[in-house]
């Protein structure tokens, strides 16, 4: 072998360095393995997640990026509800329906699961929900009975007939501990809004004498739906998480979120309006302008480009919402479509995080075992792709520009201002006038194979803004 002249050597030790450090990930990240359950619902039994959607599909993970199908559809053989046509006979028939939609299992002191199921007809508020209860996770669940219904020309639970513009559609449960013990369910869609009732944890069925319970937003048919509740222990806030729009890859589905210090309410949003009053006009039907300016929005359309390689998700929503307590780590799974993909949908997982102000903000790109960490500004300085999530409910994506975070605490290119960072991790971003806060943190980037600085950001007004490493 001849020798190389030394300066030939160096180059290449130096370039054998620099493939090590951007190549080669931190710690072993194994590809993003997702499935399709729609409208997903996290529980953890064990040392497993699982998540329950519509039509009666399931899948599990051990990692919250690997998942593997339990079922898919429903149907007789369902090994959550077998016979779930016999089983499900009263719900089937008073929704005249033949699949399920979104639900949500919950482990209460008996040590048994109980699933809170519901159907809907679907072009109507006509719906059923109703709980099945087995001894394991994985089913089998037995009928338990109906709880609510809604719909149908007849009398509402506080004694009035039905009426859709302020009675809930009775889908869409979600049923959650609070930080006293007190266990409830907030549900509904469309309709007359999103409600709360308080439930008994020995029978698992609600206190008696609440009617449809507590409205929390929505009425006046608003597309409002999907309402889950999470509460962070260390900010003793409880967060309301919302799907604004439609879910129809055309739909503009966006996830949002209010809080309280209560768990049935009053939810603000970040400009401190009472979302008691997101809802359209007396005499509307899916007025999205109405809604548009209340919760925090999290995410909605987007799209990163970098040369052919497309990342964004369309019409992203109907999330559930999980705290580990042994980590500490929060995290949002929701169901997302994709450029392109019509109306495909999968699993997706992305960490949240608390701004300084208490305020959720969503990571760029999927879980992958990131551990908010003290960065440095250099390690944050360089080049962007920048998108700004707005506040609209539109079917729009919103496309990522080019801006550049330089050292001396300027931003430059296709969005201008200025961006500091506070303390270990915190960012500030001045972008156009408006302070965003949110974090710096390092994600995994599978197109380029290496973790990427990325920030997320969230403006007094409600609007999330996000930024991903270019190299």
């Amino acid at each position: 072998m001849k020798h190389l002249p030394l300066v030939v050597l160096l180059l290449c030790l130096a370039a054998g360095t620099a493939f090590a450090q951007t190549e080669q990930p931190e710690e072993p990240v194994p590809p993003l393995r997702s499935t399709s359950v729609h409208d997903p619902s996290i529980i953890k039994a064990g040392d497993m997640y699982y998540v329950f959607g519509s039509h009666l599909a399931a899948a599990k993970s051990s990692d919250l990026r690997n998942w593997v199908s339990i079922e898919d559809r429903v149907h007789d053989g369902n090994t959550l509800i077998p016979n779930v046509f016999t089983e499900l006979q009263e719900t089937f028939s008073w929704a005249q329906a033949d699949t399920l939609w979104a639900p949500d299992v919950v482990q209460l002191p008996d040590g048994k699961f109980y699933m809170y199921y519901c159907a809907c007809r679907g072009d109507s508020p006509l719906s059923a929900l109703g709980v099945a209860v087995a001894d394991h996770v994985e089913g089998p669940y037995k009928n338990l009975g109906i709880i609510f219904r809604s719909g149908g020309g007849r009398r509402a639970p506080d004694g009035t007939f039905y009426d859709a513009t302020k009675h809930p559609n009775v889908v869409d449960p979600h049923v959650f501990f609070d930080a006293e013990g007190k266990l409830w369910m907030v549900y509904g869609s469309y309709s007359g809004g999103i409600f709360i009732v308080e439930m008994d944890p020995e029978t698992g069925f609600p206190l008696p004498d609440q009617a449809y319970g507590k409205r929390l937003t929505g009425g006046n048919h608003s597309r409002i739906e999907g309402p889950y509740i999470l509460y962070n222990p260390d900010l003793d806030y409880y967060y309301l998480f919302l799907s604004f729009g439609g879910l129809a890859s055309n739909g503009g589905y966006n996830i949002r979120v209010a809080r309280s210090k209560n768990p049935d309410g009053p939810y603000y949003d970040s400009e401190g309006k009472d979302m008691i009053n997101a809802h359209g006009p007396r005499g509307s039907f899916f007025d999205d302008a109405a809604i548009e300016p209340y919760g925090v929005k999290l995410v909605g359309n987007f799209l990163f480009r970098v040369g052919r390689n497309l990342y964004g998700y369309v019409s992203p929503g109907h999330n559930s919402a999980y705290h580990d307590p042994e980590t500490n780590r929060y995290f949002v799974v929701m169901h997302t479509r994709f450029p392109r993909g019509g109306e495909y949908h999968e699993v997706r997982t992305h960490q949240i995080f608390f701004n300084e102000d208490g305020w959720p903000v969503m990571s760029v790109l999927p879980y992958a075992y990131e551990t908010l960490e003290a960065v440095t500004a250099q390690e944050v300085a360089g080049d962007y792709l920048y998108v700004n999530h707005g506040k609209d409910i539109s079917s729009q994506m919103k496309p990522a520009v080019s801006i550049e975070l330089n050292l001396d605490g300027s931003i430059t290119g296709e969005a201008t201002g200025t961006w500091r960072l506070v303390g270990d991790y915190f960012a500030h971003l001045e972008i156009d006038g408006v302070l965003y806060k949110g974090v710096f943190i390092r994600q995994w980037d599978p197109t380029l194979a290496a973790r990427i600085m990325t920030f997320t950001v969230l403006s007094e007004q409600g609007v999330a803004a996000w930024g991903k490493a270019q190299n």
